[in-house]
């Protein structure tokens, strides 16, 4: 809602009471998710400049050179509060919003990526609620023909009431035809193209800049979108088809604020004039504040010539899809709406788009970090309760519901990061993404600087350099001090390791008031990444039985945010942040000898590692067990290996060698054996779990 002070800035502005349209514009578009209030001088400080940066932030999608015939257009969003609400449809519609803001960029989607967060998965509202955001991320990406290739799972008791979806789209374009949101010359016309505007949607930008309701599920659920797959396939390879005519100017998906959104930040190059009474709509006597901010999905919205607007809506009827000639670009920068003949909205386009007041919120720090406790109980109980974490355990309950091959392109979705080919290139396309949130919570800078590591580390791993990064930054109110100096502190940790790593943050989305009276919970901070790299089209190693172990990094006594945290509540230091410096190492490692297969430690700490990336191993251990298999010190990585002169001049220690039959670890404490059958036992829990 707006607060009595930006009704004060409007009517002191417009000089006049504004109408019901221009009020529902202003209390969307001025909404935290659409004009980063709070968050704008903060993201300035991102490193978003690289020498492969054709586009940085501010479009739907960033336009990264990956070679000089190919371009990748990569965005990231986040679905939470729809999620919540109506879990299979908000997920479904977030899918479909991300794919089209890479469409509306004239680039193919070709993969997808969820992380996702959720309460623990004890309670059956969190099982419901997973087992509904996959059913709709996965029926929505498969029949629209778009691979998930990459996830992340994350648990814990703040997102009981308010769960994450986030999902990062990557496409590919010709880095010389790609098409932006900006309007380019006065008379040319908007043409929209795709579903019948309804009503459903209403309200959805500013739906999701507050706080949900102990009645949001039933008082909120027309703010949440219902999604047709089979029509966003066509409009697909309609927009596809009419970009190829190099007729198009701009164009831009309707999202969040529905017409008004894409309509007037289109324009605010210029001007607009919308006839609101011109766009096809599903239902009968819809008023104009109606039309102007559903956010009924699958539709887009192109600049045209006037003379190529027949053109396009015979590329529409090709393909079945209904479209309007709703307006024009003028000179003038207004945004005007009309609605037969009568005009209900006319605002100075720049103060609609660009000048919502800033918001400043105080800012205190605080420390949650407890004395290490350690946890009661033998050594090798520790692990198989580790190892069954949903964190740690298989998740082949979700990968199983995503056609993965669906393109042709997927080679690889091993452990550590999905690789990718792609068309006519020499060279592949890897993706990693997620955070650990309770890391991150007792160390805001450190944990968010690793979780950009912990991507380019999974990259690392398959020889991939890094091209660039998005991210979803996930927070509750940050009226609360101690919430805005999380934020502040996520993102100077952020820009920190970008820069170190020299990755560069080309877009993302900001998804704050993660809050729910229900529950009576915020959620600990969960900036969430999306990274790809560059990588030669190769096979990834798999370790097997006879090859050595090695590990490289050092170890530390690092269980704060740790899963055996999560699992014993022991407490304890969390992760400093990790030096980058060994990332170079390890990609030259891996692509100087294809007989080497690396994984980094991280989540589960090097007994999650062994147990997820092995059939089973034999290892002797020279320091105590507990830090040398649990901590998620980070800059520490397992290697496989067949010729240890392989490893000549990198820094490492042998530990053993991987064997068929269970885990056989020896430690100055004395010695665990743990059989393959309840290693594979404890890594199908999640299964399990979800199969009921």
């Amino acid at each position: 809602m707006l607060s009595p002070a930006d009704l004060s800035t409007i009517r002191n502005t417009l000089n006049r009471e504004p109408t019901d349209v221009e009020l529902a514009c202003f209390e969307n578009l001025w909404s935290e998710h659409c004009s980063y209030r709070s968050t704008k001088r903060l993201l300035k400080t991102l490193p978003t400049s690289g020498d492969d940066v054709i586009l940085g932030p501010g479009d739907d999608a960033a336009i990264v050179r990956f070679s000089n015939r190919m371009a990748l257009a990569i965005s990231m969003e986040s679905h939470n509060h729809p999620s919540y609400v109506d879990p299979h449809d908000g997920a479904a519609t977030g899918v479909g919003g991300i794919v089209r803001d890479v469409l509306s960029m004239g680039a193919r989607p070709i993969a997808l990526m969820d992380p996702l967060y959720f309460g623990p998965l004890e309670k059956e509202k969190n099982r419901y609620l997973l087992e509904h955001v996959v059913e709709g991320i996965g029926g929505y990406g498969n029949c629209i023909g778009v691979p998930v290739v990459r996830g992340d799972l994350a648990f814990d008791s703040s997102y009981n009431g308010n769960p994450l979806v986030n999902v990062v789209c990557v496409g590919i374009v010709h880095p010389e035809r790609y098409i932006t949101a900006r309007v380019k010359q006065p008379g040319n016309h908007l043409v929209l193209i795709g579903a019948s505007t309804g009503r459903d949607g209403l309200g959805g930008a500013s739906f999701a800049s507050r706080d949900l309701s102990e009645d949001s599920e039933a008082e909120d659920r027309p703010s949440v979108q219902i999604g047709d797959p089979f029509t966003e396939k066509l409009l697909i390879e309609a927009i596809l088809e009419m970009a190829e005519t190099g007729k198009i100017f701009s164009c831009r998906d309707l999202g969040a604020a529905g017409l008004a959104g894409a309509s007037s930040e289109m324009c605010s190059t210029f001007g607009g004039l919308i006839h609101a009474d011109q766009v096809h709509q599903r239902e009968t006597n819809m008023r104009p504040v109606e039309i102007m901010l559903a956010e009924s999905q699958e539709r887009m919205l192109i600049e045209v010539a006037a003379s190529d607007v027949s053109l396009m809506g015979s590329i529409a009827d090709k393909y079945d899809l209904k479209w309007s000639d709703i307006g024009v670009v003028i000179a003038d920068p207004r945004y005007i709406v009309k609605f037969h003949g009568k005009t209900v909205a006319d605002i100075p386009i720049h103060f609609l788009c660009g000048d919502a007041p800033e918001c400043t919120w105080e800012s205190r720090p605080y420390n949650e970090v407890k004395p290490f406790s350690p946890p009661s109980g033998s050594l090798d109980d520790l692990l198989l309760q580790v190892l069954s974490h949903p964190e740690v355990a298989h998740r082949t309950w979700v990968s199983e519901q995503y056609d993965h091959d669906v393109q042709v392109r997927t080679i690889s979705l091993l452990h550590d990061a999905a690789v990718l080919r792609l068309d006519g290139e020499s060279q592949g396309l890897a993706l990693s993404c997620g955070c650990n949130p309770r890391q991150i919570f007792l160390s805001p800078y450190d944990g968010t600087a690793n979780a950009v590591y912990e991507n380019a580390a999974n990259l690392a791993c398959t020889a991939a350099d890094p091209l660039c990064m998005v991210n979803c930054l996930n927070f509750a109110s940050p009226v609360h001090p101690d919430i805005y100096w999380q934020l502040s502190e996520c993102v100077k940790g952020m820009g920190d390791m970008a820069r170190a790593i020299g990755v560069p943050v080309v877009g993302g989305n900001v998804s704050l008031y993660n809050e729910s009276d229900e529950m009576l919970t915020r959620i600990i901070p969960t900036p969430s990444i999306g990274m790809v790299g560059r990588i030669s089209v190769t096979h990834p190693v798999k370790p097997k039985p006879g090859m050595g172990l090695a590990v490289c990094g050092q170890e530390g006594s690092h269980f704060g945010g740790s899963v055996l945290d999560a699992v014993f509540s022991c407490g304890g230091m969390p992760p400093p942040k990790a030096d980058p410096s060994i990332l170079s190492a390890i990609r030259s490692l891996t692509t100087s000898d294809r007989c080497i297969a690396v994984t980094d430690i991280s989540q589960g700490g090097l007994a999650a590692a062994l147990a997820t990336f092995l059939p089973g191993a034999s290892v002797k251990l020279e320091v105590p067990a507990l830090p040398a298999l649990l901590s998620e010190t980070y800059g520490r990585f397992l290697i496989a290996y067949d010729n240890e002169s392989s490893l000549k001049g990198f820094n490492y220690r042998t530990i053993g060698e991987v064997t068929s039959e269970g885990f056989e670890i020896r430690h100055p404490g004395g010695e665990v054996s743990l059989i393959k059958d309840h290693v594979e036992y404890a890594l199908s829990s999640f299964t399990r779990i979800m199969k009921g």
